[in-house]
């Protein structure tokens, strides 16, 4: 087992600006949300269209869209998270 005192906080740190950071977003499947995702991110950031990825749950009630984008400040990304969460149908964004 790995000992607290020598693990590194500084490894963990996102080096700005990142050009390869991963967005999962979960939300409720259903007409748009994809879309919705897609023109959120744009407003905010360099989105790798390339990159997308689609997958609902077992039961299809969730969608979980992920993209890489050009993160480039926490604040951005707190931003991101924010304008996604208002939308009201996206449940996390990891």
């Amino acid at each position: 087992m790995t000992d607290p005192k020598d693990i590194d906080p500084e490894a963990h740190k996102i080096v700005f600006p990142c050009e390869d950071y991963v967005i999962k977003v979960i939300g409720d499947t259903g007409v748009g949300y994809k879309a919705t995702v897609i023109e959120v991110l744009k407003k905010h950031a360099v989105v790798d269209m390339a990159t997308l990825a689609e997958r609902q749950s077992s039961n299809g009630k969730y969608t979980t869209v992920q993209l890489h984008i050009i993160a480039t400040s926490e604040n951005q990304l707190q931003d991101i998270n924010s304008a996604l969460r208002a939308t009201g149908v996206v449940k996390m964004v990891l």
